[in-house]
Parts: structure tokens; C-alpha cells; sequence
């Protein structure tokens, strides 16, 4: 029992002298990776998410929910891009996880970016297929309809066969290798870029303020779901719950990855929500947020105002932007897969790279079917419902990484024992546990001061998932001031301040990295909550279909993963011949 358990928590060996080798093509620079972040979020978020998200969920203030997405995707950016800065391989938090945390973990991780990817993948082909087929008069709806119904509970009308041809398409440009369907990507980003900013300019032009501030409407059939109108017509909770719709990708296959992840990050951040800012407020300006249409708002809104020329100019847009959100979605979905199976985690002939095209073929046909089946048999609703929660697991798990990582006596980077696990050595000093807790003295980790940040840490994240259940389970209790409401979550949050005042007084190791979080332990701290609490968001349709997905992934890893895993093979045979003290009480080991 003891040799299985410390299979879950070994960990992978990342050699500091080689780390940028890799099979796959590494081809893409900052302009690269940053259109590739721009264009997986411009298409459907643009064309069709912001509509809905306005319409069913939070009215105008659809604007608010895309702040606050993007503020946590800046806070898990920042994470990601730290990572990036010290473990520039193929797999994004799944190796980050792996060589800090543990192979169970980063298992399900990996296991939890698969699905994040296929769905986000599916759901984009299905928008691209319902925008496409309202454009020609719901011409393919009828067809399938008629001819092939399908009467599933929990499926599709109808099976779309065009999202399936669409991601069989997207997936064989994938196939040819990194920079062609990079340049193509590029191409398509640059127009849906114009598109916006003409939707935008000529929005505002024909905007009109009173739709900020509508009165409740009258019930019927358009406004059953209209909520009580005004700016905030489904309330704060509506916001947060339109904030989950948006999610943000990241890629490592780069010249410099060094330098151009945080770049790349924060300028696809940027861009991205000055784009959601302006359409959103544009769309919702110039109509009443109950009365925009639930496929294809942008051209229909355009439609209202007596603009129809705008509905072919639109058009334009939103094929080249769900084209490249398509390809911003599927293009790491391979290469998660090729990473874990190249370690022995998933079957290892996913992993198998082409000679000619730099990719791991069999891997992103195999995905891009899986994904195109999705797309064919799952509605756009059941798809998006399943997208975030895969998303905001993978931002919280790659916070409180960087929280271990950052106060650990040595980083996953230097040393790493035949077993796998850190040289964490006794700490020689007399200081008690409790005195550490708040002692400000030592300028390097120590075993007890790593052991007091981690325990800190495991309570921050307990303590953040009780405040977000008080916060959503005691919200009308709260919005109506009763005290003990009010005093619980005071309680809870004072708890949390002391852990982070604690955690925050720690010494941090000094590794030499390009990149590091600012304002450590606030900001992954902060991170954690605001995922843990839009996680929380989802219905519980969502997280049963999570439970099933885990619980597959589960069957795989105990199955064939923890026996067939090649991380041993990796580790380097260092070996602890001495000990010495310094002056900072800490343990050092010397390696041969």
C-alpha cells in the first residue's frame, strides 16, 4: 500500500539543461501565440455567447460579467505564465502540476483540460453550424429535423453533421503542422478584428441609452425570462453566473517561451476585452436585451435598427472568428493528449509525432473525432454547460501550484531524489510551529516554514470553498442584512486574512526565473476564490456529467496509467553524501 500511495505523489524529473526539447514543432512567436489567444476567444463569445449571455442572464450588465471573467482569467494568467516562464513544455498545467504537485494530480488535470478542450471545440462547431444555418433561413435545422429527429432527452434535436464536417476540416489543417495552420489563423484573426471594430463603431452610432434602463416587462412569450429590467435585470448573481461562459487558452509551442507567454497573455487579455466591452454594450444599446435573437444576435440586431447591409459584412466576421476560435480551441487538445501519453499516463500511440508534420497525428485525429461526435449529437446549451467547470478546476489547481512551488526548500527545477520526491531535509532549528506561523526573521525556506505555508495554504482553499458555499447558499440572507448572515462571513474572511498575513511572512525560494507572480500569496489566493466560487456556480446537471467524465478518467488511470507510467525513468540518480548548516538554520543537501 505504502509503494502504491507513493505512486500518486511522485513526480517528474524537468532537466534544467534541456529544457526546451521536444518532438513538436516549436514555431510559434509572441505575434503567433498572441492571435492564436485573440482569435480562440473572438467568435463565439463575439457572435453568439455575448447575445445570449444578455438575453438569458444578465442584461445589460453582460458587460460587468466579462470584466469579471477577464480579471480572473489575468489572475490564472499570471499563474500559467510564471509556469511557463520555468517549465516550457508541451502540456500546459498538466506538466506544471506533474513536477510540483504529483502524477494523481496532474492526471487530473490533464484529465480535466481533455474535456475542457473537447467541449470547448464541440461548442464552437455547433455555434459556428446554428450562426451559419440562421444566416440561410434555418434551412440545415429543417432538413434534420425532418428527416433524422432525434428524441434523446439530454441530446440534440438533430444530428449536425455540418459541426462534424467543420471539425473534421479544422482538424486535418491542424494535422499539416503548427505554422501553416498558424499563418491561417493569423489571416482570419486580422479580419474578425476589422468586423468588431466596424460592430462597435457603428453600435455606438445607432445606440440608445433608455435601453440601459428599461422598465420590468410585461410577460409574454419574448419576455417569460426578461427578468425585473434595468441595467442589473437578473441581479449580481446573473453576472456572476455570465461570467463562467468565458474561459482563455495557453499555448507553449513558441521560439522564446520564456518571454513571450506573460507577453502574449496579457495582450490577448487586452484585446479581448476591449472587443467583449465594446460588442456587448453596442448590442445592448441598440436593443432591448429581451429582444435580441438567441443564435445569431449581431446581424439581428443590426436588422432591428434598419441596417441590413451590416448582416453580410457580419457574416464575413463571424465566419473567420468561429474559424479561428475553432482552432484556438483544438489546438492544444492534441497536445495535452501527446504529453500525458508520452509519459505513459494515456495509451502511448497517442504520442507517436509524424516525421513530416511535427505533430502528433494520431492523437489529433483521434480528438478531433471524439470532439466532432460531440458536436454532431450535444446541443449548444448541454455543451456549453459542461465547458467551465473543466477550466476553472485547471486555474485553481495551477494557483495553488505556484503557492507551493514558490515557498518550497527546493523548486521542482534543482534537485529531485531517485524516488521522486524533494530533498526536504530536517530542519536543525528550535522554533515551534506556531512561532513560525508569524516569524518574519528567515530569508530562505526552511522545512518548518514550508510545512507551515503548505498547511496554510490546504486551509486558505478549505476555507475559500466554504465562503463561496455561505456566499451562495445565504445570498438572500445576506442582501437582506441579517446579522448572523453577515457575521459568518466576516468570520470565515478574517480566518483567511490571518492564513495569508501567515503565509505571506514565509520566505520564498529565490530561483532564477524571467517571470514571477506579483503580490504573493493576494493574487493566487484571490484566483482560487473567484474560481472555486464560479465552479460552485454550475447546476448540478453539470456536475453529475463531471462525476461520470471523472470517474472514466479514474478507470483509465488505475487501469493502465499509475502501472505503465515512465516518470522513474526520467529521474536523475543523484544521491545525498553530505549535509551541512548555513545561516539561515536550513539544511542543505550536497550531490553527487
Amino acid at each position: 500500500m505504502s509503494s502504491f500511495l507513493r505512486k500518486l505523489v511522485r513526480k517528474k524529473y524537468v532537466d534544467p539543461f534541456n529544457i526546451s526539447d521536444t518532438k513538436l514543432s516549436r514555431c510559434l512567436t509572441t505575434l503567433d501565440l498572441t492571435a492564436l489567444g485573440i482569435g480562440s476567444t473572438l467568435g463565439a463569445g463575439i457572435y453568439v455567447v455575448a447575445g445570449q449571455v444578455a438575453k438569458d442572464t444578465a442584461g445589460p450588465a453582460v458587460i460587468l460579467s466579462f470584466l469579471i471573467a477577464a480579471l480572473a482569467s489575468v489572475l490564472a494568467g499570471l499563474c500559467y505564465a510564471e509556469f511557463g516562464a520555468r517549465v516550457p513544455k508541451t502540456g500546459s498545467a498538466y506538466v506544471y502540476s506533474y513536477v510540483t504537485v504529483g502524477e494523481f494530480m496532474a492526471f487530473v488535470i490533464g484529465w480535466n483540460l481533455i474535456l475542457e478542450y473537447v467541449i470547448g471545440t464541440a461548442s464552437v462547431a455547433r455555434a459556428w453550424s446554428s450562426y451559419f444555418d440562421s444566416l440561410i433561413h434555418k434551412s440545415i435545422q429543417t432538413f434534420f429535423r425532418d428527416n433524422m429527429p432525434m428524441s434523446i432527452g439530454g441530446l440534440s434535436p438533430y444530428p449536425d453533421f455540418f459541426a462534424f464536417g467543420i471539425t473534421l476540416l479544422l482538424t486535418c489543417i491542424l494535422t499539416l503542422g503548427v505554422k501553416e495552420s498558424s499563418r491561417f489563423n493569423n489571416i482570419f484573426t486580422g479580419v474578425n478584428l476589422l468586423v468588431v471594430l466596424y460592430v462597435v463603431i457603428c453600435g455606438f452610432i445607432k445606440a440608445d441609452l433608455s435601453n440601459w434602463s428599461l422598465p420590468k416587462p410585461a410577460l409574454n412569450s419574448t419576455t417569460d425570462k426578461a427578468g425585473d429590467g434595468g441595467f442589473l435585470p437578473f441581479g449580481f448573481s446573473g453576472v456572476m453566473s455570465g461570467s463562467s461562459y468565458l474561459f482563455l487558452c495557453f499555448w507553449e509551442e513558441v521560439k522564446n517561451p520564456q518571454k513571450a507567454i506573460p507577453i502574449s497573455i496579457v495582450l490577448s487579455l487586452f484585446g479581448c476585452f476591449l472587443a467583449y466591452f465594446g460588442v456587448s454594450a453596442a448590442i445592448t444599446l441598440m436593443s432591448p436585451y429581451y429582444l435580441l435573437d438567441h443564435d445569431a444576435p449581431l446581424p439581428e440586431v443590426f436588422s432591428q435598427v434598419g441596417w441590413d447591409v451590416a448582416r453580410y459584412i457580419i457574416a464575413v466576421g463571424a465566419v473567420c472568428g468561429l474559424s479561428t476560435s475553432l482552432l484556438g480551441a483544438m489546438f492544444p487538445l492534441p497536445r495535452v493528449i501527446y504529453a500525458m501519453a508520452s509519459d505513459g499516463l494515456l495509451f502511448q500511440f497517442l504520442g507517436t509525432v509524424s516525421e513530416r508534420f511535427k505533430t502528433p497525428v494520431a492523437g489529433t485525429l483521434l480528438s478531433g473525432l471524439f470532439a466532432g461526435f460531440m458536436a454532431m449529437m450535444f446541443d449548444l446549451k448541454e455543451l456549453v454547460d459542461m465547458m467551465s467547470i473543466g477550466t476553472l478546476l485547471a486555474y485553481t489547481l495551477v494557483a495553488v501550484s505556484v503557492l507551493l512551488l514558490r515557498y518550497r526548500v527546493n523548486s521542482f527545477n534543482q534537485y529531485r531524489a531517485d524516488d521522486g520526491d524533494s530533498l526536504i531535509l530536517n530542519d536543525t532549528s528550535s522554533i515551534g510551529y506556531l512561532q513560525q506561523m508569524f516569524n518574519h526573521k528567515l530569508r530562505t525556506p526552511t522545512h518548518l516554514s514550508e510545512t507551515v505555508s503548505f498547511w496554510n495554504i490546504t486551509i486558505i482553499c478549505v476555507l475559500n470553498i466554504a465562503e463561496s458555499l455561505i456566499l451562495i447558499f445565504l445570498e438572500d440572507f445576506i442582501s437582506s442584512g441579517v446579522w448572523w448572515s453577515i457575521a459568518l462571513v466576516s468570520v470565515v474572511c478574517l480566518l483567511i486574512f490571518i492564513l495569508v498575513y501567515s503565509t505571506w511572512l514565509q520566505p520564498q525560494n529565490q530561483d532564477l526565473v524571467n517571470f514571477k507572480v506579483p503580490l504573493l500569496p493576494i493574487l493566487p489566493v484571490i484566483s482560487v476564490f473567484v474560481n472555486v466560487y464560479l465552479m460552485l456556480k454550475l447546476s448540478s446537471a453539470t456536475w453529475i456529467r463531471f462525476g461520470v467524465w471523472m470517474f472514466l478518467g479514474f478507470i483509465i488511470y488505475f487501469a493502465y496509467g499509475v502501472w505503465f507510467s515512465l516518470v522513474d525513468e526520467t529521474l536523475p540518480n543523484f544521491t545525498i553524501v553530505n549535509e551541512r548548516e548555513d545561516e539561515q538554520n536550513e539544511t542543505r543537501p550536497l550531490l553527487k
